[in-house]
């Protein structure tokens, strides 16, 4: 289990709660890599932004950039000294998921374990939420090749 804070910004004051599997985490090799890329590209004070949007052959996909501070809504993992950021809507989708990074022959990766996909593509960067059951997915991924 990997234990960190998590912040829920206001419009005024940020609310600390001690985070666990209820919202996300985050490997030690996941950490290594975002303080990383936080030194080799000069921004130390960054935070990295983990949302979920519309897309992918499954329906929903997910996506990292970096962001120097927090929006009004999002909520903050402070975790082995880095930050995430998740607006609402993403959280709703993230709650409970791991983010590891995974380095393999073929190519590495973040890759994220989440217990809210029912499914997912072949590359695992696209799934499909409970919520989304009933609809028809696009078919096939351009990044993997899945169908």
């Amino acid at each position: 289990m990997i234990w960190g804070i998590v912040m829920v910004l206001t419009e005024q004051q940020f609310a600390e709660v001690t985070a666990d599997d209820s919202v996300l985490n985050v490997t030690p090799a996941a950490v290594s890599i975002i303080k990383g890329l936080l030194e080799q590209r000069n921004i130390p004070n960054h935070a990295l932004r983990v949302f979920v949007t519309g897309g992918g052959c499954s329906g929903l996909q997910y996506g990292m950039a970096f962001q120097e501070a927090p929006e009004a809504g999002d909520t903050v993992v402070n975790s082995d000294g880095i930050r995430l950021l998740m607006d609402p809507t993403s959280l709703m989708y993230l709650r409970g998921a791991s983010i590891d990074y995974v380095d393999s022959l073929i190519g590495g990766g973040f890759q994220i374990d989440n217990p809210n996909a029912v499914s997912s593509c072949g590359c695992g960067h696209s799934f499909k939420s409970d919520d989304q059951q009933g609809e028809q997915a696009q078919q096939g991924c351009g990044t993997c090749g899945s169908y």
